[in-house]
């Protein structure tokens, strides 16, 4: 078996990533994305979120299997210490431990900028149906790295005909002082190396 690298995403990377992603936004109540973007589409989404905040990719003998990033919580200048995280595995190379690997990597990124809280927004079916397109596995995820739920919002999203619950979930990542220092931008200094 390939050692497993994790590195920064590249807008090179964007075919690669977008064909992990797309079997979400089409099988699946995970994201609430309708259409699968198109490729230019998804790079500009690296680029746009790279410019600020880790965007990271895991890699198994060369081929990306599996990416993270953190995006901001809000765009209010009081809410610069909280991001919003995601995490998508090649549908084959699940429950293997890859998430993880790609939270820890994100999150010692986002404490090196001086992000406080990690906030995850996660689908969820209703309680008692079984339901074909999502399961809470997710949110036992998060709950396994030491997030908590912090809110649930019903029949938030409509997809495959189905009405679906949103609850987030959070982490913190450090201690919440008065004036705090500024948030350092994930520039050249606090990029990824490559990890194994």
């Amino acid at each position: 078996m390939a050692e497993i690298i994790i590195r920064d995403a590249v807008p090179e990377d964007a075919e690669a990533l977008l064909a992990i992603y797309a079997p979400y936004i089409r099988d699946t109540a995970i994201t609430f994305e309708y259409d699968v973007p198109s490729v230019e589409d998804f790079q500009h989404r690296i680029i746009n979120i790279s410019e600020k905040y880790p965007y990271l990719v895991a890699e198994e003998g060369g081929k990306i299997i599996g990416y993270a990033y953190a995006a901001p919580f809000h765009v209010r200048a009081a809410c610069a210490w909280a991001v919003e995280s995601s995490v998508y595995i090649d549908r084959e190379k699940r429950k293997a431990g890859l998430g993880r690997r790609l939270y820890e990597a994100l999150e010692a990124a986002l404490k090196k900028m001086g992000i406080i809280s990690l906030e995850a927004c996660i689908a969820w079916p209703h309680e008692g149906q079984e339901d074909p397109y999502l399961t809470k596995d997710s949110v036992g995820f998060h709950t396994h790295l030491g997030f908590r739920e912090v809110g649930h919002f019903k029949d938030i999203g409509s997809k495959f005909g189905r009405w679906y619950d949103l609850i987030w979930m959070e982490k913190l990542l450090g201690e919440h002082v008065p004036n705090p220092p500024a948030i350092k931008s994930y520039n050249s200094a606090q990029r990824c190396s490559p990890l194994l």
